[in-house]
């Protein structure tokens, strides 16, 4: 992934769940489901100030797995869960 860095919206908020995470917009009213615990763990490592490979990484993603997450993030961008921080 080729991003500076990347955060969690301010205005989101996660509430853990058995099967991962929900997370609520509140500017957008737009609830998501974060399927995967792995998902959480790196959503929650997100700074903004770190590269997303290096919260991959420390999050203790195995690098097989690291393209899934990568399209989870890319989703998360779109749908303004997350968001790019410029340089």
């Amino acid at each position: 992934m080729d991003r500076t860095a990347l955060r969690l919206d301010p205005g989101v908020a996660l509430r853990p769940e058995p099967f991962g995470a929900l997370a609520y917009h509140y500017g957008t009213r737009r609830l998501v489901f974060l399927k995967h615990p792995d998902v959480v763990r790196v959503v929650e490592g997100l700074d903004g100030s770190t590269p997303t490979s290096e919260v991959l990484e420390s999050c203790g993603i195995p690098a097989d797995r690291q393209p899934a997450i990568e399209r989870a993030l890319d989703a998360l961008v779109r749908s303004g869960i997350v968001s790019e921080v410029a340089a």
